[in-house]
């Protein structure tokens, strides 16, 4: 009896010093061994970028600085406004996303295709295209400047490194190689194709492609050189390309074509023959959600908005528009609960909840309403158009 007490005692204190071991923290040399076997996750190889642009914070996330609410000290003091071009009133409304009201209406030139935020974050550019003009706007106080020349701007981006303002110059079939401050040609380049468009930059922002609506054609352009280094037509009769955005890991361009009713599928690297991928009639508008998981797609000839899903490569969503629309160009909230786009022939605009796919707010404006801003929205510095951040 004796001795089954004093057994039992060794086995009681045995079990204890174990769950003491474990309380402390101290782990057996087996157990050392094992976690010391687990491989450590491979560094990302850095990016080789355009010379001046500021590092790739993510190789495998091009958009890693557009998380929600993330805003630069530029920024940050702003208050939270969408600025709508109206392109056949000549104006500018400027709309309280709290309230979903009109606060106020800026009259700039003639014909303002897009509101465009400058690579330091410190202007909104109004590309008066018919009226020869750039009107910019202190998005601090709300207050427009001085006009300042620039010929047939339909659309304007920046180089990575914000060296270069680049115009669209449709018309004119020319890119536009410009001071970003003062607006000052540095270079013309002339383009074969009608119509030079939207675009957007590869990872390394050594290049961006190009869409040529009234040819149906892409141009690849060599950042630095400042030159076009490609061309192709659409294998699509009477393709109309629109806007363009590059995949969270820089492998695919994807543009929007009105006339195809989808979006083309690139390898803007290799430059062959893209793919379609249907979604809707009137593809126009293609906007990236905060998370880098999905991209929004308007569908302007019938009033839907499409989500694509980027990890499953497909659509998964279709939303549409209570009572029809147009919806067109905008961007999404700096929280990304809010997708902003233009009813660029109802003389709207629509406020859609980006995890219901609702509408919360059809607000009316002026005439023609296109490619508004939603401003400020997180990012380190803009490449253009209605809001394109790295």
């Amino acid at each position: 009896m004796h001795r089954h007490l004093v057994k039992s005692a060794l086995v009681a204190g045995a079990a204890l010093a174990v769950l003491s071991a474990c309380g402390t923290g101290e782990r057996t040399s087996e157990a050392r061994g094992t976690e010391a076997a687990v491989p450590a996750p491979p560094e990302k190889k850095p990016v080789d970028g355009l010379p001046g642009m500021p590092p790739v914070l993510d190789p495998e996330d091009v958009y890693a600085a557009d998380r929600p609410n993330k805003l630069s000290p530029v920024v940050k003091d702003f208050p939270s406004r969408v600025y709508v071009p109206n392109t056949e009133s000549d104006t500018v409304s400027v709309i309280d996303p709290k309230t979903y009201e009109i606060i106020e209406t800026i009259p700039v030139g003639r014909q303002p295709q897009h509101v465009v935020p400058s690579w330091d974050l410190k202007t909104l550019w109004v590309n008066n295209n018919r009226g020869h003009t750039l009107t910019p706007i202190d998005p601090k106080t709300g207050k427009a400047g001085k006009e300042v020349e620039v010929h047939d701007p339909y659309n304007l981006y920046f180089t990575p490194n914000g060296r270069y303002a680049v115009v669209m110059a449709s018309l004119d079939r020319e890119l536009v190689f410009r001071d970003p401050h003062t607006m000052a040609v540095k270079k013309t380049v002339p383009v074969s194709c009608y119509g030079v468009n939207h675009a957007d930059f590869s990872l390394d922002g050594r290049y961006f492609i190009v869409s040529c609506e009234f040819s149906g054609e892409l141009l690849k352009v060599d950042t630095e050189r400042m030159e076009v280094v490609g061309q192709q037509r659409l294998p699509f009769e009477g393709a109309m390309p629109q806007d363009v955005k590059i995949s969270p890991d820089g492998k695919t361009f994807y543009i929007a074509d009105m006339m195809a009713h989808g979006m083309w599928v690139l390898d803007g690297d290799t430059f062959t023959e893209p793919t379609l991928m249907p979604t809707g009639k009137g593809c126009h508008g293609l906007y990236v959600s905060r998370d880098s998981r999905e991209m929004y797609v308007s569908n302007r000839g019938e009033g839907t908005v499409s989500v694509f899903d980027f990890t499953q490569n497909k659509l998964t969503k279709k939303w549409d528009l209570p009572d029809g629309g147009s919806p067109d160009m905008g961007g999404v909230s700096a929280d990304g609960k809010v997708l902003w786009l233009s009813g660029r022939y109802d003389a709207e605009v629509y406020a859609i909840d980006t995890r219901t796919g609702t509408q919360l707010a059809r607000i009316p404006v002026g005439s023609g309403p296109h490619g508004l801003a939603v401003y400020p929205q997180p990012g380190r510095y803009s490449l253009g158009h209605t809001g394109i951040f790295r």
